[in-house]
């Protein structure tokens, strides 16, 4: 075979290759694959910016319990209980597994839920000492624990709307085959941890 035929046969072959890379790349797209690449990454950013919100209010857990300690002699195990839900909220390892493991995203929303319920019963006893509420280090806490409990609502709210539009992609068709394909599945979501209590109306008395 002469040197003319060699290098036309290998432009052909390399004019294939091409060809087909351009065909499979072309057959993703319509199937959604690059829909729910974007999709996904979206939920990974959200997550990100839940889990750096509650690490946060982690961080000013121990300086918030300080605080208090030195004003409520008698409120230890009301003290205990934040110390104690801190250190099981932050030795759950988060990772991005987590997204693809419902019982693992059930137990770090468990953990941060006993965290939420510890504070709330911490700041309420803070209302019983007036001096504690008139410390400037406690108030400064207080200012940036309230602001970060808002980071987080607003945090969640958009891990919510990304796993929302994600799950609804790889959960319709075409798109449902290709996610399968490739191994993506629906996320889990935030949800309320007691709903039969919170559709109950809290009884009132005077």
């Amino acid at each position: 075979m002469s040197a003319a035929r060699l290098d036309a046969s290998s432009a052909l072959l390399r004019w294939s290759r091409w060809l087909v890379i351009g065909l499979l790349a072309s057959l993703l797209s319509a199937c959604g694959y690059n829909q729910i690449q974007v999709q996904d990454e979206a939920v990974k950013a959200a997550w990100s910016e839940v889990v750096n919100q509650y690490q946060r209010r982690a961080d000013l857990v121990p300086n918030l319990v300080n605080t208090v300690k030195g004003y409520t002699k008698h409120e230890q195990s009301t003290l205990v209980a934040v110390t104690e839900a801190r250190a099981k909220a932050t030795s759950i390892q988060v990772t991005p597994e987590v997204l693809n493991d419902p019982a693992a995203f059930q137990r770090f929303q468990q953990a941060q839920s006993q965290l939420t319920g510890a504070l709330s019963r911490l700041m309420a006893v803070s209302e019983n000492y007036p001096q504690l509420k008139a410390d400037s280090l406690f108030l400064d806490l207080q200012s940036q624990l309230e602001g970060t409990e808002n980071r987080i609502s607003v945090a969640r709210a958009r891990y919510i709307q990304a796993v929302e539009k994600y799950n609804v992609l790889v959960r319709s068709f075409p798109n449902n085959l290709t996610a399968k394909m490739f191994g993506y599945h629906p996320k889990p979501n935030f949800t309320v941890q007691d709903e039969k209590a919170i559709s109950t109306a809290p009884a009132v008395k005077f």
